[in-house]
C-alpha cells in the first residue's frame, strides 16, 4: 500500500533524476504535477555513496515536503541494490579513471535503504531510464525506452510491467565501442548533431530485430538534438519524448509491476 500524508491526501512524491553531469529533483502530486520548480546540482566527483546521499538530501531540503521518493540513477540496480554504476566510480566523471575504492563502495550497496534512512521516507530506487520510461509508456505491448545523454540508458516494459534490467550501454556497438561510447555526449560533441543523428538511426536499426518492440521511445537530454531529417526516418513506431519524463515518471513508477520499494518510515 502506498503511504499517505498525515492529512489523508494522496502522497506527494520527491522525484530525483541522477545523471552523469547533473542531478535534478522536484516534488509532484498524485497526478504528476510539479508543486515546485525543479532544483538542480552538478554531479560532484569523486562520488562515494555518502556524497550522493548528501547531495540528494540538500536538494530535498529546497523543496516542499514529500511522503515518498523515487530516485533514478545510472547503472544496474536490482531490488534497490547497486550491482554496478559506470559513472559514479570514476575520479572526475564519465571517461575519467575508475577508482577501485569507489567500485568497492558502490557494488552490492543497498542504496535504496540508505536513501530511505537519509530522507526519512519510503524510497524506490531504479535505473534512471526505468523512471524515465514510467513517465512515457502507454502500458500496452512491448515498449522499449532508450535515453540519450551522457551515455545510453534503456528500460523494457511488457504490458506496463517492468522487465529485468539489461545494461545495454556496456554492450559493443561498432568499431569496438560500447553503446555508451558510440552514442554518448562525447561523440555528439565531436561529430555534431547531424552526424550523431545518423548514429542514432543506426542504433535504432540495430536494436529493432533484437527487441521487435511495439513502440520505442527515445528520451533523455539529447533526444531533442536528433535532427528532423533523422526523426522522419526512424519509423512510425519510434517516438521522441521530452527529458521531463525523468521527473514525472517518479509518480507512475510506484504503480509498475515488478518493483519493490523500501518500507522504512
Amino acid at each position: 500500500m502506498d503511504p499517505v500524508s498525515t492529512d489523508g491526501r494522496a502522497p506527494a512524491t520527491l522525484a530525483v533524476d541522477c545523471g552523469g553531469g547533473g542531478i535534478k529533483a522536484s516534488v509532484l502530486d498524485a497526478a504528476g504535477t510539479m508543486h515546485a520548480a525543479p532544483v538542480r546540482a552538478a554531479t560532484p566527483y569523486p562520488l562515494p555513496p555518502e556524497r550522493l546521499l548528501e547531495t540528494i538530501r540538500a536538494l530535498a531540503e529546497q523543496l516542499p515536503p514529500a511522503d515518498r521518493a523515487t530516485v533514478g540513477m545510472p547503472g544496474m540496480i536490482r531490488h534497490g541494490v547497486v550491482v554496478s554504476t559506470p559513472h559514479y566510480v570514476t575520479r572526475a566523471g564519465p571517461r575519467t579513471r575508475v577508482l577501485p575504492e569507489l567500485v568497492t563502495a558502490w557494488e552490492g550497496l543497498d542504496f535504496q535503504d540508505a536513501l530511505s534512512a537519509t530522507l526519512g521516507m519510503p524510497v524506490l530506487l531504479l535505473n534512471d531510464a526505468e523512471v524515465h520510461g514510467a513517465g512515457v509508456i502507454a502500458g500496452a505491448g512491448l515498449e522499449l525506452v532508450v535515453t540519450l545523454g551522457t551515455g545510453l540508458g534503456n528500460a523494457l516494459f511488457d504490458g506496463g510491467r517492468l522487465a529485468p534490467h539489461l545494461e545495454l550501454s556496456r554492450s559493443p556497438a561498432r568499431w569496438g565501442l560500447t553503446y555508451d561510447e558510440y552514442i554518448g555526449e562525447h561523440e555528439r560533441l565531436r561529430l555534431g548533431d547531424a552526424m550523431w543523428s545518423r548514429r542514432v538511426r543506426q542504433v535504432v536499426d540495430s536494436l529493432r530485430p533484437v527487441f521487435l518492440w511495439d513502440r520505442l521511445y527515445l528520451g533523455g537530454g539529447n533526444s531533442r538534438r536528433i535532427t528532423p531529417q533523422a526523426v522522419d526516418r526512424l519509423g512510425d513506431e519510434v517516438v521522441v519524448v521530452p527529458n521531463s519524463a525523468g521527473i514525472v515518471g517518479g509518480v507512475r513508477a510506484w504503480a509498475l509491476g515488478g518493483i519493490s520499494p523500501s518500507r522504512r518510515p
